[in-house]
């Protein structure tokens, strides 16, 4: 590209937080996010709540994004935004957004995946992470998404396995509304974990036909009937063994993700490993990987913390690769809730 800076507004807006980002190049200026405690009260996020509350947060987190970025409306190059996967409502009010700004400042319209663009935040310079060379291996594990990809080049993912069912950050999710906890119940079943034995309780690993696909549905069933059967003993049960079931739990999640990730690399003979997504911020996953990085011989990738869970950041990361490439698009583009990784 003959221009040497390039300045890309993104928006995200997949699930219920509103995220706007201001990227120089590949570097981040500012990374806003705006929230919903709305969906606590309801232990999940309601799509419809999730929508209005985009709608209201959308210009006040773009807005900020820039000035904390201190770059002008008329400096940007492109607006890049997800247009899936996603809550259907939720992408609406982003893509809307998009459209409209674009037009309105005569900029490229630049559509983004949300699942590559967890994968891809591995590539925002920061000095505190580092960037995987191709081909690596990336576990992108979220709330509503579960895979193992190989990952060939900045448009190139392979799916080795998903899953079939549910994802993992549901499985926690479910687990901690069983246990009583609040909504998100994941990170509180992280931090119970830490005060609890995490070999108090055994639960089975799901089996799946192809050994690289996942399934969580089962695993969620079991901890029901578990709960069902040891509270009929001891009416206290959840009470008394909190944090030792949080850390079962979350022993057996681990395991399950980390076989698949083995055995995915055994098969692959790649020893660039790396971890993507919400969840992803969970403490035992990430020292896990890394006693694995020890023990097998990997060099892991472990994203910042605010470039796991839903940002804009990462959105616009893959926007900067687009705009290199000029892939853009017309305001015809439509937001889709389901999106193939490569798509």
């Amino acid at each position: 590209m003959s221009k040497k800076t390039i300045h890309i507004l993104a928006i995200e807006s997949s699930c219920d937080d509103t995220g706007a980002s201001v990227l120089k190049n590949n570097r981040v200026l500012s990374n806003e996010v705006a929230g919903q405690k709305v969906h606590a009260a309801y232990g999940g996020v309601v799509p419809e709540l999730a929508s209005r509350a985009h709608q209201q947060n959308i210009v006040p987190v773009v807005d900020q994004a820039l000035k904390i970025a201190n770059v002008d409306k008329s400096e940007l190059d492109a607006i890049a935004f997800t247009r899936g996967p996603g809550l259907m409502g939720s992408l609406l009010v982003g893509t809307s957004f998009a459209k409209s700004l674009s037009i309105a400042l005569d900029i490229p319209l630049i559509p983004v995946n949300h699942m590559q663009a967890h994968v891809l935040a591995h590539f925002i310079e920061d000095e505190s992470q580092k960037q995987p060379p191709f081909p690596f291996l990336c576990m992108t594990i979220s709330g509503g998404h579960t895979q193992i990809l190989r990952v060939n080049s900045h448009e190139d993912f392979e799916i080795l396995g998903e899953t079939i069912d549910d994802a993992v950050g549901e499985a926690f999710d479910k687990t901690a509304k069983l246990l009583g906890l609040p909504y998100p119940g994941g990170p509180l079943i992280d931090k119970n974990s830490k005060k609890g034995n995490p070999l108090a309780f055994s639960f089975s690993e799901p089996k799946t036909p192809n050994p690289l696909d996942f399934s969580f549905s089962g695993f969620k069933t079991a901890i029901l009937y578990f709960l069902q059967r040891e509270q009929k003993k001891d009416s206290d049960f959840i009470k008394n063994n909190i944090n030792d079931i949080c850390a079962s739990v979350q022993r057996s999640l681990v395991n399950i993700l980390m076989n698949r990730l083995k055995l995915a690399a055994e098969k692959s003979g790649i020893k660039h490993v790396a971890i993507a997504g919400g969840v992803s911020a969970n403490s035992e996953i990430r020292s896990t990987l890394k006693a694995m990085e020890k023990e097998l011989g990997w060099i892991t990738y472990i994203p910042k913390f605010e470039y796991t869970t839903d940002n804009a950041a990462m959105i616009g990361i893959v926007g900067y690769y687009k705009y290199l490439s000029k892939d853009f698009s017309s305001e015809n583009v439509i937001a889709t809730s389901r999106l193939d990784i490569n798509k």
